[in-house]
């Protein structure tokens, strides 16, 4: 859905929340070499303050739960990786959420280069999780997710 392999990203999905944002990292190819390396190793989950059960790097149909601690909680979010894509001008990677994640949905992590210049970008399509208690949290949690948002802008920097 939110197709990582794609330059220009026009879905649309009624009843998930749509976004988009991008940031430059920087230039060069030891800027690009790093990133997408990065990308790649759950570093833009990481650096972002999220703790990711994986030792291997990411790959298409992965199963495993990324924890979050908020206010002294943990949260764990359990996900699937939907997409992987590595191209000379991009790499990054999808998933979906699982039963049992805060929301429902799908985000994408992305880095891209243009020239010289290296991008990250993420996208997601975000809707209430069908349980509660996240369902009557989800308004809290879409401003979580601006925060996050950011930090993921910065984490490959």
């Amino acid at each position: 859905m939110t197709s990582p392999e794609l330059d220009e990203w026009t879905a649309e999905a009624p009843g998930f929340r749509r976004s988009q944002v991008s940031a430059l990292i920087g230039t060069g190819e030891a800027v690009w070499e790093r990133a997408s390396a990065d990308v790649l190793r759950w570093a833009v989950k990481t650096r972002s303050g999220f703790t990711v059960d994986a030792s291997r790097p990411v790959s298409k149909g992965q199963r495993l739960a990324i924890t979050a601690r908020v206010l002294g909680v943990t949260v764990r979010e359990p996900v699937e990786v939907a997409s992987v894509v590595v191209t000379a001008a991009r790499a990054g990677f999808s998933y979906r959420t699982l039963p049992g994640h805060p929301v429902s949905g799908e985000e994408a992590f992305i880095v891209h280069r243009r020239g010289d210049d290296v991008f990250v970008t993420v996208r997601s399509l975000t809707a209430p999780a069908e349980q509660q208690p996240w369902r009557a949290l989800y308004p809290l949690l879409r401003v979580a997710q601006v925060i996050a948002r950011r930090r993921y802008l910065r984490a490959l920097r």
